[in-house]
């Protein structure tokens, strides 16, 4: 009975499973795999998945592939590029007949399953570009039919497992750009079918093993940006069948093999620059005639460079920052085997011991040449004639030498020039005129020579050149007024020359300067009024000049200087109050002129070790420090007896406020609530303001004066009555929960930060209302045309009153972008402890009369001790991360800790949506829809659907319906470059915001993208 019972059992199980397969048709197995597999996916922006259910077949489904010979069997999955979230689920062990598994350019994350070790049949395994962690599964070994994998771009740690070495068949091991550490194991060198091995960016260290010697088919060794010490082991040079051989950036010494390009016939590609490599370059390199790239920079080679006329494929030759070549006349003899390289693009030689002259074969080099850089050596001579055959030159470095001669006049037939770097030499003569054709320069670098003669006006022609520096020449004759039209300098450097005149008035123009150097020259007249339009200016010295006459009064709009330096002049007249409030500056030289009067003692006044006064004669008063004479009244024995009046009336008048203050302290002695001192957490150099006097700017905080409600209080325009000066005042309602904390957090926040495209604050006001109720309230300088918020959604109701429709044109907005992220890579980047912003969103972004974009709100704002962004954070507050819906960064909603790349997350949207108009809250977006996958969806063919309307509008009719940059519109209206220009933009906004944080940019990246993207459209 027993036997007939199982005997039942079978056929009841084998009749099951074949009305599964007649259901189905095809293997339950795989097909239960695969929906064990999908059921691990916690994210598919883009569908993916969508199709894996009941509907089709499993072998139909997106991404699954059958075999031939077993057409119900699963063969592949190819899900590459979908940027799937989720673990990879164990059951794709289950997948017996599995060939291929690419999963590439996802975001796996957790751990790769070792039941992958089951798939005997598995032939590629390829999961680049995820977030997996922990270690590589040594039982992948067990997938003896591995012809590739691909494990790179990922978090896995750990060693490279020994057992990998068995894999007979294996062609391809790429495991580059994880955190392996440990040795290279001497197991691989079993791999005799393999071709490409990559290991390059981790941290493993050790040797490199002889064995690798014994890979006979080895193509390309990738072993850069490690941590490898020891020698090059011999074995390996004699694998001929090398085209790739990379080991920079580790720690290897010890010298090349004089046969390297013999025994390497089919090398293409070398690079060991940022070692310790000694010992001369073999003479055997020029047998190497496959050779493109040469890379051996940053070692200690010396002697000679041997002749390399047989390299004729050689594109990159770099060699800089060695000990190569004696001084001698012919150390640049090889550059003459060059001529016949048709695909040579870079040349290298900077700091180096070369000598002689250059060879006038140098004209004869490829026209593709891009890169010329010789800088620092000692080579002499003139530059030679025909250097301008190379026209698709952009970059042309010959800074540092004992170069001679003049600069020759055909120079400007290189158009495509960005940077020209002839400083430090001894160049003599004129400044060619013809530089004025290098329309795309950026910088023109001429310091330290002989040059005479006058600034070329037609330098006013390089309407992109960013850095001028013709500092210590011999230059005469004025200031040409077209350089100072130049809009897109940052700094300007003419000092020690011989210029004479005036500053011209067209200096306001230069609305992007950040440093004016023109001190001893012999400069005259007054300061123009108009350089108080140069708002973005940092540091101005004019020291050693003829400057005469009063400051100007329009100097006080120049808040972000942080160093000021006119001594050595004739200035006159009082010395200005306005920098007490100039809260950047550190340094200020009045030194040698002749002002008169008193000396401030506010702001950098009160700071000795800032200021410099002296060889002022008729300056009195100031800080004790200062030692300066005091001051005295002419009239003082007149008016003695008016002024026992007064003493009388002010010890009156004392005793007054002395009882008026003990009957307030009586009343505040029954209040148990301490409040925070304001002044003890911004610093005394803030202007100190009452209750009462912002009760007054802001008549009685009128809501006539209200401008918006935030999360933790109120903001008021406000006059105040120390000058007349306009205002934003934030009232902090202190009934809100963590109110008081965030103010306290954004006083520590703004203490010490000062950047131009920061909110300034101008004090803090703690105290008590006339209810006795605490008063909290911060107080800032007024930005008149308010917040982008109220530019991007126009339409909409909001605070404060509006006459007519706003809108940003391409331009506008590009500059607001640049601004913000400027404004963040500051805080994340160059303060000695980071800022994080944690709320960064339209509201707080507010727009000056000059539509500069000011970050402000640091309500939330956190310190970060740990640049990494990965370890634990220290903050100096403890308040909740909360930032803004829409704007948070995923990863905090799961716990994370904060971070600068949750900054970076929020500008992403914050991009995003000044482009599309689109919030990220719209009601569009649901059912995984977001606004970044709204808009990686779109690019680049459907950009134009998804841009806000307006930008369009702008687009055909050549015009804003702003009237400011009008004539930018027009200029770009119907542009091809101007759809590549938003595309570029958008992918800003789209790399920032990616879900990972590993996978959005870094601001110093953003603004390099987003620089480009302007230049492009101003070109």
């Amino acid at each position: 009975m027993g036997l007939l019972f199982s005997w039942s059992l079978f056929l009841t199980l084998m009749l099951s499973a074949s009305v599964v397969d007649s259901v189905h048709g095809g293997n339950e197995t795989d097909r239960l795999a695969l929906l064990l597999f999908k059921a691990q996916i916690t994210g598919d922006p883009f569908g993916a998945l969508n199709s894996w259910n009941e509907s089709i077949h499993f072998c139909q489904w997106v991404g699954v592939t059958c075999g031939r010979r077993h057409p119900t069997r699963v063969t592949g999955l190819n899900l590459d590029h979908r940027k799937l979230v989720g673990a990879i689920s164990p059951h794709i062990g289950n997948l017996s007949f599995l060939k291929e598994l690419s999963l590439q350019d996802n975001s796996f994350s957790h751990e790769i399953p070792p039941q992958l070790g089951g798939l005997k049949r598995l032939q590629l395994l390829a999961m680049d570009n995820n977030s997996f962690t922990g270690e590589i599964p040594t039982n992948i070994s067990g997938c003896s039919s591995l012809i590739s994998l691909s494990l790179g771009g990922n978090i896995l740690s750990g060693k490279i497992p020994v057992e990998l070495g068995s894999l007979s068949k294996l062609q391809v091991l790429a495991i580059s750009s994880n955190h392996l550490t440990g040795g290279i194991p001497s197991s691989l060198g079993n791999l005799s079918s393999l071709r490409f091995f990559s290991v390059q960016v981790n941290s493993i260290g050790g040797s490199i093993p002889h064995a690798l010697g014994k890979l006979t088919k080895l193509e390309v060794l990738a072993l850069g940006q490690n941590r490898l010490v020891g020698t090059s082991p011999s074995s390996i040079f004699n694998v001929s069948s090398l085209k790739q051989f990379n080991v920079g950036s580790n720690q290897l010494q010890g010298m090349l093999p004089s046969e390297l390009g013999n025994t390497l016939p089919n090398l293409r590609f070398i690079e060991v620059s940022l070692n310790l490599y000694t010992g001369s370059i073999p003479i055997s390199i020029s047998n190497a005639t496959k050779l493109y790239h040469i890379g051996f920079s940053g070692n200690k080679f010396t002697g000679k460079v041997p002749c390399l006329e047989k390299l004729n494929n050689l594109g990159q030759l770099m060699l800089a920052e060695n000990y190569l070549g004696s001084g001698e006349a012919d150390d640049l003899s090889f550059l003459n085997s060059l001529t016949n390289a048709t695909h040579f693009t870079h040349l290298f030689l900077t700091t180096n011991n070369f000598g002689g002259l250059l060879p006038n074969t140098i004209s004869n080099f490829s026209t593709n040449m891009v890169i010329l850089h010789i800088g620092s050596n000692k080579i002499v001579g003139n530059i030679p004639t025909g250097l301008a055959n190379l026209v698709n030159l952009q970059i042309l470095r010959l800074s540092v030498n004992r170069l001679t001669g003049q600069i020759p006049s055909d120079i400007g037939k290189l158009q495509n020039l960005e940077f020209l770097g002839l400083f430090s030499n001894k160049f003599y003569g004129n400044i060619p005129s013809s530089i004025g054709n290098l329309t795309r320069l950026t910088k023109l670098i001429l310091y330290e020579n002989n040059l005479h003669g006058s600034i070329p006006s037609s330098v006013g022609k390089c309407q992109m050149l960013v850095h001028l520096r013709l500092h210590q020449n011999n230059l005469i004759g004025t200031i040409p007024r077209e350089v100072m039209s130049l809009s897109s300098l940052l700094r300007l450097h003419i000092s020690r020359n011989n210029l004479t005149g005036s500053l011209p008035m067209e200096i306001g123009i230069l609305k992007n300067l950040e440093e004016l150097y023109v001190s001893e020259n012999m400069l005259s007249s007054e300061i123009p009024s108009s350089l108080g339009s140069c708002v973005k200016l940092r540091v101005l010295n004019m020291e050693g000049n003829k400057f005469s006459g009063t400051l100007p009064p329009s100097l006080s709009n120049l808040r972000g200087m942080e160093e000021i330096d006119i001594s050595h002049n004739n200035f006159s007249g009082q010395i200005p109050d306005y920098f007490e409030d100039f809260h950047f500056l550190h340094k200020l030289n009045l030194s040698f002129n002749d002002f008169e009067g008193v000396v401030p003692q506010r702001g950098i006044y009160g700071n000795v070790t800032a200021i410099s006064v002296k060889g002022n004669n008729k300056l009195c008063g100031g800080i004790a420090e200062l030692e300066l004479q005091s001051c005295k009244s002419k009239g003082f024995t007149k008016k003695r007896s008016s002024r026992t009046m007064i003493l009388i009336i002010s010890i009156a008048c004392g005793l007054l406020g002395l009882c008026l203050i003990l009957c307030f302290l009586y009343r505040c002695s029954f209040r148990k609530k301490t409040n925070v001192s304001s002044f003890r957490l911004l610093g005394n150099s803030f202007l100190e303001l009452s209750y009462r006097s912002l009760l007054k700017a802001t008549d009685g905080f009128s809501p006539a004066n209200l401008i918006g409600v935030g999360g933790f209080g109120s903001v008021y325009r406000g006059i105040l009555d120390h000058g007349g000066k306009v205002v934003a005042i934030k009232v902090l309602n202190l009934q809100a929960a963590g109110a008081s904390k965030s103010f306290i957090a954004e006083c520590k926040a703004l203490k010490n930060i000062k950047h131009r495209n920061l909110v300034k604050v101008l004090t803090a006001c703690s105290s008590v209302d006339y209810k006795g109720n605490d008063f909290k309230a911060l107080v800032y300088e007024f930005m008149v045309n308010g917040s982008l918020e109220e530019w991007l959604h126009p339409n909409e109701n909001g605070y404060g009153v509006r006459n007519e429709s706003r809108s940003l044109n391409l331009l506008q907005r590009l500059n607001i972008a640049i601004d913000v992220a400027t404004a963040l890579d500051y805080l994340h980047h160059h303060l000695s402890e980071p800022i994080l912003h944690c709320d960064l969103k339209p509201n707080n972004v507010l727009l000056n009369e000059e539509m500069a974009a000011h970050v402000a709100d640091f309500g939330l704002a956190r310190f970060f001790r740990d640049t990494t962004c990965t370890s634990s954070v220290n903050q100096s507050s403890s308040i909740g991360i909360k930032g803004s819906i829409g704007y948070v960064a995923p990863e905090y909603g799961m716990g994370n800790e904060v971070s600068t790349s949750g900054d970076v997350y929020s500008y992403g949207i914050l991009v995003l949506e000044m482009f599309t108009a689109k919030r990220p809250t719209d009601n569009m977006f649901i059912d995984g829809m977001s606004l970044h996958n709204f808009a990686k969806i779109a690019l680049p063919e459907q950009v134009e659907s998804i841009l806000d309307p307006t930008l369009l509008q702008q687009r055909e009719q050549g015009q804003s319906s702003s009237s400011i940059n009008n004539d930018c519109s027009q200029r770009f209206a119907g542009s091809h470059k101007v759809r590549e220009i938003l595309i570029s933009i958008l992918n800003v906004g789209i790399a920032c915001s990616e879900e990972l944080p590993r996978d959005r940019l870094a601001m110093n990246d953003v603004l390099t993208w987003l620089h480009a993207s302007k230049k492009t459209l101003l070109g």
